[in-house]
């Protein structure tokens, strides 16, 4: 436990530097410096300098660690301990000049998510939790809510930019769901939607088309933080499976029942 703290500590600290880059570029973007990945996913010289300076600094804190990362920077291999890493989510947003953008780091040991930090730089955010302990926002314990019906739920959810293959029953489960809950915002970084149900400000979150770097940490964040995390079966398969409910735990299966109708 004691060797995580301290794991964690010298984490954020890499973060909260990465971060406080990105928020002093957020804007000011040429069109030169940014590329598409595909139609509407872009990726920024930002985002690549970002992950490579935290590929450096964090495999410092465990040699011979691996990472997963968003922008390939580091070649994947079989470790111990993997680093997952987003170093900007809500890249459009950062290019924009506008917020929630978020670094998320998780570090998994033994194929099991052990930490989670997200930080959302627009208004210097540090999301954290490591395994066995509460979560915390600026090292404020935090919890989920304790809201009992869809009804009245605020709820986040992310639209698909390039995955459409369940473009029309998503947009049947949205239009559904505008009417079953206290409404519905679309913040454009999942990872801030995640640590936004663990501190209590969102019920829920659902979302396609995800990947790993995009809610590994969040969703590590929101279960220490008290809540739930499935796919839209009601089952595990969240991290790599492209789809996630995240709620605070009450609401959850009455989501699934809503989700359900739509999202088979």
């Amino acid at each position: 436990m004691n060797e995580l703290k301290n794991i964690v500590e010298q984490s954020m600290e890499i973060i909260r530097e990465a971060g406080q880059n990105i928020k002093n570029r957020a804007g000011k973007i040429h069109q030169t410096q940014i590329q598409h990945k595909s139609p509407h996913d872009y990726v920024t010289e930002t985002d690549k300098e970002t992950e490579l300076f935290l590929v450096k600094e964090l495999g410092k804190i465990l040699p011979g660690s691996s990472f997963l990362t968003e922008e390939k920077t580091a070649a994947y291999q079989q470790s111990d301990y993997v680093w997952i890493i987003d170093p900007i989510d809500g890249t459009t947003n950062f290019i924009h000049g506008l917020f929630p953008v978020s670094v998320s780091v998780a570090l998994q040991h033994q194929q099991k998510t052990v930490l989670g930090i997200v930080y959302e730089v627009g208004a210097g955010e540090m999301f954290h939790a490591i395994a066995g302990e509460n979560a915390f926002l600026n090292r404020e314990k935090i919890r989920v809510s304790y809201e009992q019906k869809m009804d009245n739920a605020l709820i986040a959810t992310g639209f698909p930019y390039k995955d459409y293959d369940h473009l029309d029953a998503y947009m049947q489960s949205f239009r559904h769901l505008m009417f079953h809950t206290a409404g519905i915002r679309r913040l454009g970084s999942a990872a801030a939607d995640l640590v936004y149900v663990a501190c209590g400000r969102m019920d829920g979150f659902y979302e396609y088309g995800l990947n790993p770097w995009d809610v590994a940490a969040g969703a590590f964040i929101v279960q220490q933080a008290g809540g739930r995390i499935s796919d839209f079966a009601g089952g595990n398969n969240w991290l790599f499976g492209k789809e996630m409910l995240a709620t605070n735990g009450p609401i959850h299966e009455e989501f699934l029942q809503h989700l359900k109708i739509f999202l088979k």
